[in-house]
């Protein structure tokens, strides 16, 4: 949850400044009025979320198209296919995660001047109208998972075992960030057996390192909220971890590091994968050390650079399968 001042906790909740909800989008613009309300409550007026579901998928995607030895169905064509599939059941996901999140935490949102103009709290949207959505947030998504091979499909169907208790973890451990880079990263898992009807050890290990990536910009993410989160009584990494943070940060983008080059080992993706990580490992050097935690917008920031080092990852993959 994007964090706010100090200041901000003495605004009143409709004071314009207070709210995480951005102003009108081209989206908005483009829809009903009464859409609006449930494209707030789904984040799609702020996909960064969707990226960081949907990236995971793609990075094992391509790594199940060049890893050795050769996928059975590596066809362009299939290829685009399973990744529109993605993209879409990202949205969809993340869409519904966020309902879960806003139904859940409803009670809470309401007593914090920066989410209590979200649609559930304010009643723009009521809780029983969210649960609809939900519901029909999740068949869509269970359409698009019957899209997929058997092994995937019972992935996507044991993921909900991670989705809906995500929200409970920060009100019994301080490390929600840890069950958020399990449920965050299944895609990992996922894109090698869609194309592979199977899990090889390159998904398991880029599930690990997703796990670690998450862990890292997540923790960031939390130090928007960490006097928020101490005023209304929820745990995260950012209060466990404090000053301390900086060189845990290290740890977990070395662990990042490690399980990607590692799937690119048991991929057989060779030396030149390896040499690609090496702009990945700048940009996570860059977040640690520019970041200020007691700057809200300089951890929003380096949180939404976390797409970046995505595709930075993705990039290494592609140029490792095209070049070799």
């Amino acid at each position: 949850m994007p964090g706010m001042t100090e200041a901000s906790h003495r605004q009143p909740p409709n004071a314009p400044d207070a709210s995480d909800i951005r102003g009108e989008t081209w989206l908005q613009r483009a829809t009903p009025k009464a859409w609006h309300p449930y494209i707030v409550l789904a984040r799609l007026d702020r996909p960064i979320g969707t990226w960081l579901l949907l990236l995971p998928c793609w990075w094992s995607l391509a790594m199940a198209a060049a890893a050795e030895p050769a996928a059975a169905e590596p066809t362009y064509p299939r290829l685009a296919w399973l990744a529109f599939l993605f993209a879409l059941g990202a949205l969809v996901m993340r869409a519904a995660g966020c309902t879960i999140n806003d139904f859940l935490d409803r009670d809470f949102d309401a007593k914090v001047a920066r989410t209590a103009g979200r649609p559930i709290p304010s009643g723009a949207v009521s809780p029983r109208q969210a649960l609809i959505f939900l519901a029909v947030l999740l068949a869509v998504g269970l359409v698009i998972l019957l899209q997929l091979t058997p092994t995937a499909i019972w992935l996507g169907i044991a993921s909900l075992a991670l989705v809906f208790p995500y929200p409970l973890m920060k009100r019994i451990t301080y490390w929600p960030q840890l069950w958020l880079g399990l449920t965050f990263n299944w895609g990992a898992l996922m894109g090698w057996a869609a194309l592979r009807d199977g899990i090889g050890l390159p998904a398991v290990f880029l599930y690990l390192g997703g796990i670690a990536w998450t862990l890292a910009y997540d923790t960031i993410y939390a130090h928007q909220d960490k006097e928020d989160d101490a005023m209304i009584g929820v745990k995260s990494s950012a209060l466990k971890l404090g000053a301390a943070t900086k060189p845990w940060l290290r740890v977990f983008f070395a662990a990042a590091l490690a399980g990607f080059a590692a799937a690119g080992w048991a991929a057989g993706l060779g030396a030149l994968y390896v040499a690609a990580l090496l702009p990945l490992a700048v940009h996570f050097a860059w977040q640690v050390r520019s970041l200020d935690m007691d700057d809200p917008k300089n951890c929003l920031v380096r949180f939404k650079s976390n797409r970046d080092s995505g595709f930075l990852l993705l990039l290494a993959i592609v140029l490792a399968w095209v070049l070799a």
